[in-house]
């Protein structure tokens, strides 16, 4: 038995360690630790729900906005406010500007430099580039012989940034498996991704004020009033994201997939999922929402959420007591002791769902709507699979690779509802429809907002007393994905999707970093691994410029 250490995993958001037992060169055991405390709860006591929706922004500067959004429908609930229809459209614009923007930075900025490597691009033959980005059906946009050029200077200074992660693939490793030429096409494609995302955070910025931390979201609808003028740049902006989505994502999925195909065996973790849905149509209904609300068992099995049933356990968390809440009286307070596997080792808690735990995310999102029957997921998934060599094996995509593939699909569909949406605004404009925004029917009462973030199931719960509030709580995407053991010591969904993943070497556990990447966590990660047998360990320190 060995444990394995990476510290830290870089290209994701906050605080985070994994710790990693190996036998027989596989994972056995894990231990996922949340290393930051946010308290977010508690600093709303007290204020507005108005108020509340600017404050939890804060909780996270990549999915401002789908905070401000699941507090802003607990708020409503409150205040028993039902939007307006133009309300509905721009807060979908919105939301799906930061789902787009999230989306492409994960996959090509974060997650794609565990598969692609941008220094072997230096060996492509830029026209054989050329050919199989033709032969792909990908885009040739970008100039790949100045681009060549542009990546032999970079390497020249040997200041490799984020692209010196290729030291899992050193001194002849295996772990990076593309030809020279698809490295080039897709560092093309990365760079390319950075103009992608500043233009989705634009369509945030017009409808927001500003991005990230909207200013116009809030309980009774929006304060963004469109302008003819507003709704030309938004469609502009909407379709060129549209276009190079539709022309590069997927494609470059398929490209990417046929090297890597051994990710489908590992990675699956619990098996069991939750999505609150996200998007939502004119009935206002979870389960009618774009991407429909709806928990998932074992065996893919689709029913409707019960608030009642989520619980939240806390005895292997750095929290008092060692009890199991129940929605929506969750408690929240800190107690820090040390850190010990065998009793508390993180700030997460473990939430789960009718007592078990439960992955979230966009894989999760998927598989719902999926079993919800939204046409274009049934479709999409369907020819992934096909393309993949497993057709109609949807337990396939419970894995590291599915993770990382199918969100994809949810990208390229987010962006052809935002065409809908922007045609269904400029119509509502022409027609005299100006309501925006509905005031409160009471002051006092008290909602759960289900939504959410790219990452996964968002939950923020509000009771409000003459305008005030006077409880919150909130449950993360990561916070169900990253939880620690439960009472009864089973693994939470990232610890139990590493259970059984390969690990060559203990100095290069490259498919643990893709794993834990294909959650796409919202922490900054440092994964530990040791070896108790020899007492090796391999640790590296990580400035925010790269590996040293």
């Amino acid at each position: 038995m060995v444990r394995s250490i990476i510290d830290p995993i870089t290209r994701i958001e906050g605080h985070l360690r994994v710790e990693m037992e190996v036998t027989n060169g596989k994972v056995s055991d894990a231990w996922v630790s949340g290393g930051c405390f946010r308290g977010m709860e508690l600093v709303v006591q007290d204020r507005t729900p108005e108020d509340a929706a600017q404050i939890v922004q804060r909780i996270c500067g990549v999915c401002p906005v789908s905070h401000a959004h699941a507090s802003t429908i607990a708020g409503e609930k409150a205040y028993g406010i039902t939007i307006s229809n133009n309300a509905r459209i721009l807060r979908n614009l919105l939301e799906g500007a930061q789902f787009l923007h999230s989306h492409i930075l994960w996959f090509y900025n974060l997650a794609a430099l565990d598969y692609v490597n941008p220094i072997n691009a230096l060996k492509a033959d830029p026209a054989d580039a050329l050919a199989l980005a033709l032969e792909a059906g990908t885009s040739t946009n970008s100039d790949f012989v100045a681009l060549q050029a542009r990546l032999a200077k970079f390497a020249k200074n040997n200041q490799l940034s984020i692209f010196s992660g290729n030291w899992f693939d050193a001194d002849g490793g295996d772990a990076y498996a593309l030809p020279p030429e698809l490295d080039l096409i897709c560092t093309a494609h990365y760079l390319e991704a950075l103009e992608m995302q500043a233009k989705a955070s634009e369509i945030s910025g017009i409808l927001g004020g500003k991005m990230p931390h909207v200013m116009t979201l809030m309980p009774g609808g929006i304060t963004f009033v469109p302008t003819a003028e507003k709704l030309d740049e938004l469609w502009s902006l909407v379709n060129t994201i549209y276009d190079w989505v539709e022309a590069t994502m997927i494609p470059d999925t398929l490209a990417l997939a046929p090297y890597y195909t051994d990710a489908l065996n590992w990675g699956k973790g619990v098996g069991r999922y939750i999505a609150w849905g996200v998007f939502e149509d004119a009935s206002m209904e979870m389960n009618k929402r774009y991407l429909p609300a709806g928990v998932l068992d074992e065996g893919l099995n689709v029913s409707d959420v019960v608030e009642e049933k989520i619980t939240e356990y806390v005895g292997h968390s750095w929290y008092k007591g060692e009890d199991t809440y129940t929605s929506p009286y969750f408690v929240t307070e800190p107690d820090f002791t040390s850190y010990d596997v065998k009793d508390r080792y993180t700030w997460v808690k473990a939430p789960a769902y009718e007592g078990k735990s439960m992955e979230a995310g966009g894989l999760a999102r998927l598989l719902v709507a999926y079993k919800r029957n939204v046409p274009f997921v049934r479709e999409q998934i369907d020819g992934l699979l096909k393309a993949l060599g497993v057709p109609g094996k949807i337990a396939v995509a419970q894995s590291t690779l599915g993770r990382t593939a199918l969100r994809q699909i949810e990208t390229l569909y987010i962006a052809g509802l935002m065409k809908e949406w922007v045609n269904e605004l400029i119509a509502a404009l022409k027609g005299g429809d100006s309501e925006y925004f509905r005031k409160p029917a009471t002051i006092t009462g008290s909602g759960t907002g289900f939504w959410e973030a790219p990452r996964g199931a968002l939950y923020h719960s509000e009771k409000v007393e003459n305008g005030k509030i006077k409880g919150y709580q909130i449950i993360i995407p990561s916070t169900w994905n990253l939880a620690p053991h439960d009472a009864q010591g089973n693994n939470g969904p990232l610890e139990e999707a590493l259970i059984g993943v390969p690990v060559a070497t203990i100095e290069k556990p490259i498919n643990a970093l893709r794993t834990v990447h294909s959650f796409d966590p919202c922490t900054a990660c440092a994964v530990h691994v040791s070896e108790p047998a020899t007492g090796k360990k391999f640790e590296t320190v990580t400035s925010p410029w790269g590996v040293k």
